[in-house]
């Protein structure tokens, strides 16, 4: 008789866990095993030479786009026509375009947009596309209803052709225009993946005993369920990054991106891809540039996707 009211103690000893251990136990044992998650985490990507190798090229390039006079001195706007393609030499490593202005300075200078477009878009859809996720996935009924339905309509749409509708109706391609038909075009992407990994986590027993002690709905959503979410949503947008900096030479490329006298390597490809036979480098070094950008994004998503997924291990 016993033995059986101590084992009953011991399952119902504290509201909401399971294993008898108070709600302020459980949820730093959570915490510990999180914290170690992340340690491990840091350690296998310091020792992974090839996402440190993308880290370096992103460092690299985000320098280019915060502060280009660190990496020329030359106006990319100073023009010759006298000049109008000529070769790389030592001077000028990547010749000279149509108009006579130095290349690798509009390389330099080109960074900017691509990274402000990528970086703009992927905040908006963690913030916006992470809180609707969130929502949905912790309230469920109908909030959790209203929101799927307007993801869907949003995947309904395909990418590149609401991207061209959408810019084509604004008439105005700048880096904000830009950066916020990509924001509306992705955000359902990552509210699914966050609802999925909310409602994985919100009948836990750390949950269920942090809301067995009063804990606000806010506290639960933010400081209990958001951080176990956190992982796969940095997984996405590191890799999302990569595929904006593409997506916004592809529409510059289309002619409905950004338009001269801005400089991007998506107008650099676009204005001289008639040259390829004759001059191959004036599309192979913007080109080579953004294939450097968008890979490193992808493999640095790639290595965080191995190292924060436990199963990898």
């Amino acid at each position: 008789m016993s033995d059986v009211t101590s084992a009953g103690t011991a399952v119902g000893g504290a509201p909401g866990s399971g294993d008898g251990r108070s709600p302020e136990k459980t949820s730093k044992s959570r915490k510990e095993r999180n914290a170690s998650l992340w340690a491990d985490a840091r350690r296998q990507l310091v020792r992974d030479p090839v996402f440190m190798l993308a880290v370096l090229y992103i460092f690299v390039v985000s320098t280019m786009a915060a502060f280009p006079r660190l990496w020329t001195s030359q106006d990319p706007r100073a023009c010759n026509t006298d000049m109008s393609r000529l070769s790389p030499s030592w001077e000028h490593p990547f010749g000279f375009n149509t108009q006579g202005c130095d290349y690798y300075s509009h390389a330099i200078y080109g960074a900017r947009p691509s990274m402000v477009i990528a970086i703009a878009a992927t905040g908006g859809i963690v913030l916006f596309g992470g809180l609707m996720g969130l929502l949905a996935g912790y309230y469920g009924g109908w909030v959790d209803g209203v929101i799927s339905r307007l993801m869907d309509i949003f995947f309904s749409l395909p990418f590149l052709l609401g991207a061209i509708v959408f810019l084509t109706l604004i008439k105005k391609q700048n880096e904000a225009t830009i950066a916020l038909v990509l924001f509306l075009l992705s955000w359902p992407t990552i509210a699914r993946i966050i609802r999925g990994s909310v409602i994985s986590s919100r009948d836990l027993d750390y949950v269920q005993a942090a809301k067995a002690v009063g804990a606000s709905n806010g506290r639960l959503m933010f400081r209990h369920i958001l951080p176990n979410a956190i992982a796969p949503m940095l997984v996405y947008a590191t890799i999302v990054l990569g595929a904006f900096v593409a997506a916004e030479a592809t529409l510059t490329f289309l002619g409905i991106g950004l338009q001269p006298p801005a400089q991007s390597w998506g107008i650099m490809i676009s204005a001289h891809d008639v040259y390829f036979l004759e001059h191959p480098w004036l599309l192979l070094f913007p080109c080579g540039l953004l294939i450097g950008t968008v890979l490193s994004f992808i493999l640095m998503g790639d290595a965080l996707r191995d190292a924060l997924d436990p199963k990898f291990r």
